[in-house]
């Protein structure tokens, strides 16, 4: 019930700052993001990488409408690039990009731009021996962005994709994306979408999700399972066993600051547990989907609103 106006609060301008400025919404805030520049994206990972985790990072900004603003996101997966290969963190840690982050919505030109865009970073990501994975966004943005993966792969066959099981179409999504080489993601979905295209009860999303595990799975691809629930974790290890699947196959993953001791956990146990750490000052719409995802956190929130003075 909560999920609906939560991620309607993500488009509100003036809620934004009331939570910016509060001490406790700035500590949801820091649970979430560890900072908003590359030094401390940077110190992050080293710290996860330590505690024998690996990494995926996000620069997070999304639905860009300025083209300086996606070359600056450009510029800014360079800059983290460069430093992660510096401090020899690059074998364990990659970085997601969106795709409107960097130029998809402009107008008449923007999968062009969003593509050339892409490529860039991509580039930057295999000169630093490292890999990128095109985040996926609403179900407006889908078929765009996997035909931007498919031209991406041309020249980059490591690009790694993501798909959100709560959409009618990702079980036929996974058996087309299972083959050799493939590196997927499957999440559960974190957008409001309407009924016509996605399922609405958890239930169905759950069960649709173990069915694309099971097409992922049992396929030719590298799958990653980006799940929090126990159930889900514990399903997709047995269905790699089932399937024959050996540790470093497929890999595990889970947001920065949420179920940590799971994640070293499931590292200490010699699964791939790859820790996803968004940084940047755009942590807004991200902090309000995690809200809509965990509605726990929302007391946390109305706690902060009420004690304002």
């Amino acid at each position: 019930m909560l999920r609906q106006p939560i991620l309607l609060l993500a488009k509100s301008d003036a809620v934004k700052k009331l939570v910016s400025t509060m001490p406790v919404s700035s500590g949801i805030v820091t649970s979430h993001v560890p900072g908003e520049t590359t030094e401390s994206a940077v110190e992050a990972t080293s710290r996860l990488v330590d505690d024998g985790l690996h990494v995926t990072l996000d620069f997070l900004g999304e639905d860009t409408l300025d083209l300086a603003q996606a070359e600056a996101t450009v510029a800014a997966y360079k800059d983290l690039l460069a430093e992660l290969a510096k401090r020899g963190l690059a074998s364990k840690a990659e970085v997601s990009v969106k795709l409107s982050a960097v130029g998809q919505a402009l107008p008449d030109s923007g999968e062009k731009i969003a593509l050339e865009n892409a490529r860039e970073i991509c580039r930057a990501a295999r000169n630093a021996g490292t890999t990128v994975t095109l985040d996926m966004e609403d179900h407006t943005t889908t078929d765009s962005t996997l035909g931007i993966l498919r031209e991406l792969r041309k020249d980059f066959p490591e690009t790694g994709a993501v798909l959100q099981a709560m959409l009618h179409r990702t079980e036929a999504d996974c058996r087309t994306l299972a083959y050799e080489g493939s590196r997927v993601r499957l999440c559960k979905g974190a957008y409001h979408e309407p009924e016509s295209v996605a399922f609405q009860e958890r239930l169905d999303v759950d069960k649709s999700y173990v069915r694309c595990l099971k097409v992922l799975l049992a396929g030719q691809g590298y799958p990653m399972v980006a799940s929090h629930d126990p159930r889900m974790i514990q399903i997709a290890s047995s269905l790699a066993s089932r399937y024959g699947r050996r540790a470093g196959t497929y890999e595990f993953q889970m947001l920065y600051g949420i179920r940590p001791e799971e994640q070293k956990r499931l590292g200490a146990a010699g699964e791939t547990m790859r820790v996803y750490v968004p940084y940047g000052q755009e942590w807004y719409g991200y902090l309000m989907r995690r809200m809509a995802e965990r509605p726990q956190n929302l007391t946390f929130f109305l706690r902060s609103l009420i004690s304002k003075k």
